[in-house]
């Protein structure tokens, strides 16, 4: 029981990781149905930034680090939205071949520039060690980054609720031709959810930094179970993605219990494909009229 209960802080870290970097996709995904294998550049972009920071600014780098990557990673999501991918909305397979070919790209560049091995960024003092809450250990570097995904939830949030932009982003997620047609600027709110999703990838990059290495193929290791919770919580649906995120942070965290890493993350698979079989359309959907 004991072994169980320490699993509970794990399962949460894993789900707030994962939240982090679904958080994006979902309304790329979701809005513009823009299959972004090119996220998980993004990711790799934002942890090296905190790597670069670390040398510069020193104990405080990691804070630093958080508004910067979100800034870096968001500008060339926004670069790469405005010279290549609206060229090609509503071609799902294409734009997956297109961001496939730039992830490739985007790593590449990182090995010429900062090597093949893997590097470490070290976490400031205050994020070492861990703390017992009723005989239950709490690392402080997890419970920083389930802090820091909430904190994003919480902003996105009030972001989608009470700014014009994050109305109009609802709009158009819902009906494109619609919104369209009530005189909204659907091709600048296409920017502006790129530049706000590759942001929300360049902060999840720093959170990982806290968690492993830092290298070329970062990315590669998460970006499909983030399209899983993308998929299982319900496209362009915030609460959708945070129920998602948790259901498989806690399964695939109390697996790799059970079993060993590799065999949890096939499980994983196959409880999305069986879920989506009861109910494709995620757990959280797009509510809608229907005549009867």
């Amino acid at each position: 029981m004991a072994a169980l209960a320490n699993q509970l802080p794990i399962g949460l870290s894993i789900a707030a990781v994962l939240l982090l970097i679904a958080l994006g996709l979902t309304f790329t995904f979701g809005q513009m149905g823009v299959v972004n294998m090119a996220h998980g550049e993004f990711i790799m972009v934002g942890a090296y930034t905190a790597y670069l920071l670390q040398g510069a600014v020193g104990g405080q780098s990691l804070l630093v680090a958080l508004p910067v990557a979100f800034a870096v990673a968001g500008l060339l999501g926004l670069l790469l939205e405005w010279s290549l991918i609206r060229r090609f909305y509503g071609r799902p397979l294409d734009t997956l071949l297109l961001t496939w070919g730039v992830s490739l790209v985007l790593q590449q560049l990182a090995r010429d520039v900062f090597g093949a091995p893997n590097v470490q960024v070290t976490a400031p003092a205050w994020l070492v060690g861990g703390v017992d809450v009723l005989g239950v250990r709490l690392p402080h570097n997890r419970v920083f980054i389930t802090a820091l995904a909430a904190l994003c939830v919480l902003g996105v949030g009030l972001y989608l609720a009470k700014l014009p932009q994050g109305r109009r982003m609802r709009a158009v997620v819902q009906n494109r031709e619609l919104a369209a047609c009530s005189g909204i600027a659907t091709g600048r709110v296409d920017r502006s959810t790129f530049l706000l999703g590759s942001g929300l990838a360049g902060v999840a990059g720093v959170a990982l930094t806290l968690v492993g290495p830092v290298g070329p193929g970062l990315g590669t290791f998460y970006i499909v179970d983030a399209f899983l919770v993308v998929v299982a919580g319900g496209l362009g649906r915030l609460r959708g993605a945070v129920l998602a995120a948790l259901a498989l942070g806690f399964l695939n965290g109390y697996l790799e219990f059970w079993t060993d890493a590799s065999l949890a993350k096939v499980l994983v698979f196959v409880a999305v494909i069986a879920f989506l079989q009861i109910r494709p359309q995620g757990m959280v959907a797009l509510r809608g009229r229907s005549l009867g």
